[in-house]
């Protein structure tokens, strides 16, 4: 045909030739046309709190935020992170400086990787991860380097031995998700001690990704790794608003970090969406603002919604490890007689009406994650009990 050129090169860049379309979209498209439940996108099905839809309503209606905003976000909400920081954390950061808004933490993840690794740099992360990790990496021309989460006394959990032997003279940057998804692990407090020595000692940069920061359960305790001695001038955290405040659309996240870190970050995020949310950027300021109440009450909600999904799963037959953070819970299938994760959550749909994700797509080691899936419990508390019922019938 006119004007058609052919050549035997791929058209889509190499580094992202094992990236295809993503397991989130694949499973949510037959969750709708199979009219299943769909508990493997984390996505909550019931809006956050009124008053800060209104906050968004009313800045829509007063002209705020509707042109660009600021490249590094409005200074309300700048001021309204560092003040979080500082009233959760006692880390103090300056909103002028040490603050940028991006386009959810998926944009920060993906700019802070694109600013801080260059081409032959090793990234080290903790596996299974998060799937987005993965491709920045590789658009960033870095080598992931994983350090394996593995099943121990009914939790995963980080071998330190092997996280120090994955560094090397080429690692540049340790790539850590703490509450983790998807394996709901929360690190502790020893652990976060001797990643921060390990960086200090080797002379690392940190990208911690900490956007499920308020819903921990039980006994653990979110701690942030800026706040451990020598870390707050390596260590870039990442946070968001959708995944407090149940506005997962709005796509608002944000840095913090020592100013010469998020310059740079800056830089990149300033030539991948430029800018963004302005009118949701108002709102989740004023979100930040609410009383630690609001966030007690979130937790405590979440918390309900993951026993009764654990309670239902483990009555069905599957091994489940109860997450001490995130929204997701991780089970084994092979207490089924089933094996193959991927295989499983594709017929899943059709044997008991509800959608889960293999969690061997978070494995470079796809062999290692086959018999782990991923179910979500940011659902109606309705909802989960009728997956429940429904995942009974296996």
């Amino acid at each position: 045909m006119a004007g058609m050129t052919s050549s035997a090169r791929p058209h889509l860049n190499r580094r992202l030739a094992e990236f295809g379309t993503t397991i989130f979209a694949e499973m949510s498209a037959l969750a709708l046309s199979t009219g299943s439940i769909n508990l493997g996108q984390g996505f909550p099905d019931t809006d956050g709190p009124e008053e800060v839809r209104e906050a968004a309503v009313r800045a829509l209606r007063e002209g705020r935020g509707n042109q660009y905003p600021p490249g590094p976000g409005i200074p309300e909400l700048r001021t309204a992170i560092a003040a979080h920081q500082q009233r959760r954390y006692g880390l103090s950061y300056d909103p002028d400086t040490e603050v940028l808004v991006t386009a959810g933490a998926t944009e920060a993840i993906a700019a802070a990787l694109l600013a801080l690794v260059e081409p032959g740099d090793e990234v080290v992360a903790l596996e299974p991860y998060y799937d987005s990790y993965a491709a920045s990496i590789a658009m960033a021309g870095g080598t992931r380097v994983p350090v394996t989460l593995r099943p121990h006394e009914g939790s995963f959990r980080l071998d330190l031995d092997e996280l120090r032997a994955a560094v090397t003279d080429r690692t540049r940057l340790l790539l850590i998700n703490t509450p983790h998804n998807p394996t709901g692990t929360v690190l502790t407090r020893p652990e976060l001690a001797a990643i921060a020595e390990l960086a200090v000692e080797r002379d690392l940069l940190v990208v911690t990704d900490e956007v499920y920061e308020h819903l921990v359960f039980d006994d653990a305790e979110h701690l942030p790794l800026a706040s451990f001695p020598g870390m707050r001038d390596r260590t870039v955290t990442i946070g968001s608003a959708g995944k407090t405040f149940s506005f997962t659309g709005w796509k608002v996240g944000w840095v913090t970090s020592a100013p010469e870190l998020v310059t740079a970050v800056r830089s990149v995020k300033q030539f991948l969406t430029y800018v963004s949310s302005g009118p949701f950027q108002y709102a989740v300021a004023e979100a930040l603002a609410l009383p630690d109440s609001y966030f007690e009450e979130f937790r405590r909600s979440m918390l309900v919604r993951r026993d009764i999904l654990a309670q239902g799963l483990a009555e069905a037959g599957f091994e489940v490890f109860v997450p001490s953070g995130t929204y997701f819970i991780t089970t084994d299938i092979r207490p089924l007689g089933e094996k193959d994760g991927f295989a499983f959550c594709r017929a899943l749909p059709e044997r008991a009406g509800v959608v889960a994700i293999p969690n061997a797509v978070f494995y470079d080691d796809r062999e290692a994650g086959a018999p782990y899936v991923r179910f979500a419990f940011c659902k109606r508390e309705d909802v989960l009990r009728e997956a429940a019922e429904r995942l009974r019938a296996l």
